[in-house]
């Protein structure tokens, strides 16, 4: 929990409600968490870098960050969304603390597969939000790196020596493969995290997926318009000949 100034404290103690990112994530994750103690993890969901190069489950890259392995796993990952994503999204806006998180999701589960493919197995599963759970961690301590945090919920340390510790826990557990945590989704995310709120500081260098997503579906149905109304013009022009 905060420890320090009254604004900090308002932050994600607000009785004003959650934003709408921090809701719908919260409840998502849940859900789809209370799906997976009934039912099973899906592992077609799951990250798994062979199943992304060779059978192109892109999705994977986004389905992962919903899965969790236990209840202490989402506990800790949705706990941290709350403390740090609520201000962090009003600060933002919501569509601004999506891309980040997105980004931070999806560029964390890029590198895994990446690094299982050149140093671990590929055939091995990832699952958490972690990822982008350590991006807003990360964008937390570069906006408010004097912030005083509760570490431990015992001792106060400023937000960016906390996010020092976690990644230099995060780099010595790269070192010791098989523990059972992602380290390189970890340490990735920190570091997307912190390339997001750089990028936000040079104009034109935002990444957003949904406008991004959005031009791409304009430009398709722009192609197929032009390429119906070109089929059209030549069955015109064969029935004129007729």
């Amino acid at each position: 929990m905060a420890y320090g100034t009254r604004s900090y404290a308002r932050g994600y103690l607000s009785s004003g409600g959650l934003p709408p990112a921090i809701k719908w994530l919260l409840i998502a994750n849940v859900a789809i968490y209370f799906l997976q103690f009934f039912m099973g993890t899906p592992t077609y969901l799951a990250l798994r870098p062979v199943d992304v190069v060779t059978h192109f489950m892109v999705w994977q890259l986004v389905t992962y960050m919903f899965l969790h392995g236990g209840v202490f796993h989402i506990l800790f990952n949705m706990l941290t969304l709350w403390m740090f994503g609520v201000e962090l999204e009003r600060t933002l806006g919501t569509r601004r603390f999506l891309n980040l998180y997105f980004m931070c999701g999806i560029g964390a589960g890029a590198c895994v597969v990446l690094a299982d493919y050149l140093f671990g197995n590929p055939r091995s599963m990832t699952i958490g939000a972690s990822g982008a759970i350590y991006g807003i961690l990360m964008a937390t301590a570069v906006l408010w790196p004097d912030r005083i945090i509760l570490f431990m919920f015992l001792f106060p340390i400023k937000m960016k020596y906390f996010v020092a510790i976690i990644a230099a826990i995060a780099f010595l557990g790269s070192f010791t493969p098989g523990n059972g945590v992602s380290d390189v989704a970890h340490l990735s995310g920190l570091g997307f995290g912190y390339l997001y709120i750089k990028m936000r500081r040079v104009r034109g260098l935002e990444f957003d997926p949904v406008r991004m997503a959005r031009q791409r579906y304009k430009a398709w149905k722009l192609a197929r318009a032009k390429k119906k109304f070109q089929v059209y013009l030549r069955k015109k022009g064969s029935d004129r000949v007729n």
